[in-house]
Formats: C-alpha cells, sequence, structure tokens
C-alpha cells in the first residue's frame, strides 16, 4: 500500500477552492500524477458523482473511473475507485474563510492480487 498526503494554502477562499478541488476531472490541471480527466455526470460535484481520470501507472496509461463516497458540500469529498489491479481512495478537505484557505488531500492506493508483490515500488508519480 501507498500513501500520500500534502498541504497547500490557497489564496482563493474556502468557497472556491473546495469547488474546484471537488471537481475531481480538474485534477489533470493540478499535477504531473494525471493525464487527463472528464466528469462522467452534469452537475456539481456530490455524492455519487462520477469522474474518469487517465493516470500513469508503472509505465502504462490507466483510466480510472472514482466516484464520490462523501461529500460535505465546501468542507470534504472522499473518492474511491477501484479496478482489476488497484484500490484507490483520496480524500480533500478544505478549511479556510473568505480570502484564503488550506487544502489537506490524502490519498491512499493498495494493489490487488498478484501486483500486491509490486507495492514496495509505487512512487508518487505512479500512483492515480
Amino acid at each position: 500500500m501507498a500513501r500520500y498526503h500534502a498541504t497547500v494554502e490557497s489564496r482563493r477562499s474556502a468557497t472556491e477552492t473546495f469547488g474546484y478541488l471537488a471537481t475531481f476531472s480538474n485534477a489533470a490541471q493540478r499535477g504531473p500524477g494525471v493525464l487527463a480527466g472528464e466528469q462522467l455526470d452534469p452537475g456539481p460535484a456530490g455524492a455519487g458523482s462520477r469522474f474518469r481520470l487517465v493516470v500513469p501507472f508503472l509505465g502504462l496509461r490507466m483510466s480510472l473511473t472514482h466516484e464520490v463516497i462523501r461529500c460535505v458540500p465546501g468542507h470534504e469529498v472522499l473518492l474511491a475507485a477501484t479496478s482489476g489491479v488497484l484500490r484507490s481512495t483520496d480524500r480533500i478537505v478544505v478549511t479556510g474563510g473568505e480570502d484564503r484557505s488550506m487544502v489537506s488531500y490524502e490519498a491512499e492506493v493498495r494493489l490487488r492480487g498478484p501486483l500486491q508483490v509490486l507495492a514496495p515500488v509505487l512512487r508518487p508519480g505512479d500512483a492515480p
């Protein structure tokens, strides 16, 4: 299992920051760990919303569908994705006010089946 955590300050309000981050298809704009993203359901992100991300994984491109499991509007979103080779959970928490906010991002990736033996070689750039 691989775990990742980052805390970042934003100069945007907590409401604006949360809205941007909860729309998980924006992940491709935020860093090299996601190659492409799209929202699969119309409307704002909430429980049950789905997002498809294309991520680099062990030298390949993998498509993962993330579903919002829990959403506390303006504060927290929990997403999960499962494929034949891995299970991933992502948790985003936003705190703050009108002029700035803090973002906490946590991800946990578990390889499934025979690929579990490769878990020690996962690096942050390899995990979705």
